[in-house]
């Protein structure tokens, strides 16, 4: 049996607005009283992700920032892979940009975050990108589908992921992971088994080993009775 679970959560144990699906909260519970580690990893902030590791009960192994924090347990020293420094920097560039386009970029809890930087989707993120690429920023942009994320290069949730299972104690190859977005493709690759639910774009969907039926959270409960078949024949 595969000895972790790394999960996203906006778009993955949630619905389209965000909203927690219950039957997901009722698996992952079902996964960790059977000693099985659930991780949750997202973009978002440490703090953010504490409360909601409280809420729907694991142990504060989370992945935060895409990947630019990670930390294992809530007693666990924070891992700072990322550089907000440089990420920064990049932004302030796209600011003037956009700027000058006549659109503000609006910043999301920049005061929580240690690693990347996360903005509101009011901005084409082709153009983003293409301004990256034209000005030779030291940076990759990533596109949520909630917010809009920039990332030092060659720190993702996949590398978080193989950095985490080292300090479990697993290989990579134990662990499962479920995304649905194009900031969840690293960890899906390097996961034992790579699942994404249905509402995945192509590129997740092609990175994944399996695709559920079911979009977001239903396809999330999916997933897991289909590779954890014994906890739900119960």
């Amino acid at each position: 049996m595969l000895k972790a679970l790394v999960t996203d959560v906006d778009g993955t144990i949630t619905d389209r607005r965000r909203r927690i699906n219950t039957a997901a909260v009722e698996a992952v519970r079902t996964l960790v009283d059977a000693g099985i580690e659930v991780v949750l990893a997202s973009g978002n902030t440490v703090c953010f992700m504490d409360g909601l590791c409280k809420m729907v009960g694991t142990d504060g192994t989370i992945i935060g920032e895409n990947g630019g924090v990670y930390r294992r347990g809530f007693s666990g020293t924070l891992r700072i892979p990322g550089d907000q420094k440089t990420c920064l920097a990049a932004f302030e560039v796209l600011n003037d940009y956009f700027a000058g386009k006549g659109v503000e970029l609006e910043l999301f809890g920049a005061q929580y975050r240690f690693a990347d930087v996360a903005f509101a989707r009011t901005i084409d993120p082709e153009e983003a990108r293409a301004v990256i690429r034209d000005r030779h920023l030291p940076v990759r942009l990533l596109d949520t589908g909630f917010a809009i994320h920039i990332q030092a290069p060659g720190v993702s949730k996949g590398t978080a992921l193989v950095e985490l299972a080292r300090e479990m104690g697993l290989s990579p190859s134990e662990m499962m992971a479920v995304g649905d977005s194009e900031n969840d493709i690293e960890m899906l690759e390097v996961a034992g088994i790579g699942v994404a639910v249905r509402n995945a774009p192509e590129q997740a969907r092609t990175a994944a080993d399996w695709v559920t039926g079911g979009a977001y959270g239903d396809g999330f409960v999916e997933a897991i009775k289909k590779y954890y078949p014994d906890l739900f024949s119960r």
